[in-house]
């Protein structure tokens, strides 16, 4: 402690900026809680204008937008974090805060309004998809926070080695995206479609946000991308595609955006399913081979 202090005293100035580090990751939590509060204003007031279809169209896009940022602010601030060496628990809390915000709150509000809350008859289930979709992905950061601070082994047994590869079921983000990013790609709210057209779109969108709750309380695994950045092995074919994405989404945003993100929901469960076909293959090859020795 003491040494601490002498050092202080010493070069008071390189403690500041010490100290100052320590709130650059703070920052870009509190732009994502911005960006998640900007989509529950700009979703409210769609839907109190929801008779301009024009104006109600720019205002959904404008919340689907905010929760894309969001995302983005969300994965710079833990890595910036991680590569300034000031990861702290307040940093850890603040997140988890903002995470609830703007991929809890922000996308039931938004999949309400611009969706099925304006259809006829299904207030109560609408309301309670919502509510299912918000509580799942409060009980998925829990259950990540949980697990993060094990030293060993994660929520379903699985070694910290490989949590750092993969996430225990759909990361909230990923789910609040796949919402933000159909909208993005047909802002137009449901009650500008036919009365039959309105009725299949809702039940399609009530059961996509049931599945995207379910999901993230699932322990399927999904690829956490973190072995990607500047100290990744294979560099020359990262970059290269990464630019391509940041150029597919610079021009057609709608329609590439929808695709990873499509991608991304759809591969844990494609894993799975490679998982249970191996596993129901590898006897069939077991009792090939005994019979290939027995011949």
């Amino acid at each position: 402690m003491s040494d601490e202090r002498e050092e202080i005293e010493a070069n008071p100035q390189r403690h500041g900026l010490k100290r100052g580090i320590y709130i650059i990751p703070s920052v870009f939590t509190i732009g994502n809680i911005l960006c998640g509060f900007y989509a529950i204003i700009n979703s409210m007031q769609a839907y109190r204008l929801i008779n301009d279809p024009v104006l109600s169209t720019q205002l959904y896009d404008n919340a689907a937008k905010a929760i894309g940022f969001a995302i983005l602010l969300d994965n710079l601030d833990g890595r910036v974090a991680r590569m300034t060496k000031t990861t702290s628990e307040f940093g850890v809390e603040l997140d988890s805060i903002a995470d609830v915000l703007s991929f809890g709150v922000a996308p039931a509000i938004l999949a309400y309004t611009w969706g099925y809350g304006t259809t006829p008859g299904l207030e109560r289930i609408a309301w309670g998809v919502s509510f299912f979709f918000l509580i799942c992905g409060a009980l998925r950061l829990a259950r990540f926070n949980v697990s993060a601070r094990s030293p060993r082994f994660s929520s379903d047994g699985s070694s910290a080695k490989l949590d750092k590869r993969y996430f225990v079921g759909l990361p909230i983000p990923a789910a609040a995206g796949m919402l933000a990013s159909l909208i993005h790609f047909s802002p137009v709210p449901l009650t500008s479609y036919s009365k039959s057209d309105l009725m299949l779109y809702t039940w399609l969108l009530l059961a996509g946000m049931a599945l995207l709750a379910v999901l993230m309380v699932s322990t399927l695994r999904y690829t956490s991308f973190k072995n990607i950045g500047p100290k990744s092995n294979q560099p020359f074919i990262t970059l290269p595609f990464l630019s391509l994405v940041v150029a597919g989404i610079w021009f057609y945003s709608q329609w590439v955006l929808l695709v990873l993100a499509s991608i991304y929901v759809s591969h844990g469960l494609i894993l799975k399913l490679l998982g249970v076909l191996n596993r129901f293959r590898k006897p069939n090859v077991k009792v090939e081979e005994a019979e290939n020795l027995k011949g």
